[in-house]
């Protein structure tokens, strides 16, 4: 781990950026106290696209029958609304 004052902080941020990228991993300091942690972000996560499962999800005849609900409703205890079948 590598500590740095915020004046070499701002004067180095490329360097800095470039050893985060490697792995290392550093601490900005004010006063000599930590205040900040430089670490390389995870992965960037992709945006769903719609219809991205479109012939990869298939569903069974009688998926939405109200059998198949009564028993949904009997494994979540789910209470019915006054007013709703």
């Amino acid at each position: 781990m590598k500590y740095v004052n915020t004046h070499e902080a701002k004067t180095q941020l490329s360097k800095l950026i470039a050893a985060v990228r490697a792995g290392e991993e550093v601490v900005i300091c004010q006063a000599g106290k930590p205040v900040a942690r430089l670490t390389a972000c995870g992965p960037v996560r992709k945006k769903p696209k719609l219809g991205m499962w479109a012939g990869k999800v298939k569903f069974q005849p009688g998926w939405d029958s109200p059998e198949t609900d009564a028993e949904i409703e009997a494994m979540f205890d789910v209470l019915k609304e006054p007013g709703r079948s």
